[in-house]
């Protein structure tokens, strides 16, 4: 359930900045479109979400972990400025706690299968 939870958060925050993106590029409502901070941003916001997506629907937390560093420092710079465009900071926050959730889930199933692998093999003893 919990996993779940995770793998909808990556997904849907995913989703979000890559939508921020596009208004962020396409249609932005403070600055006039350049080259420069497209392909700054393609790089630093809009493959990072592409990752996570993928991270999230493959269950692959290695890839979790990487786009939210990846992201981290872009996202964290636009969040301090005012606009829509902060939710870029949220998004990438998003992307750690979908990889803290499906990482504490992970581990948990693993304490109980080593648990129950325990107990088995003990009552055969």
């Amino acid at each position: 359930m919990i996993k779940k939870l995770g793998t909808i958060l990556g997904i849907v925050s995913g989703l979000t900045s890559i939508i921020l993106w596009v208004i962020f590029v396409f249609s932005n409502p403070y600055a006039a479109p350049s080259n420069g901070p497209m392909m700054v941003t393609f790089f630093m916001l809009f493959l990072p979400a592409c990752l996570v997506l993928y991270a999230s629907l493959k269950s692959k937390l290695v890839l979790l972990l990487i786009a939210c560093i990846w992201s981290l420092p872009v996202s964290l710079y636009v969040y301090f400025t005012p606009g829509i465009f902060s939710w870029f900071g949220i998004t990438s926050l998003a992307y750690l706690f979908s990889f803290v959730l499906s990482f504490v889930t992970q581990k948990i199933i693993e304490i109980k299968n080593i648990r129950q692998n325990y107990l088995t093999n003990s009552n055969t003893d």
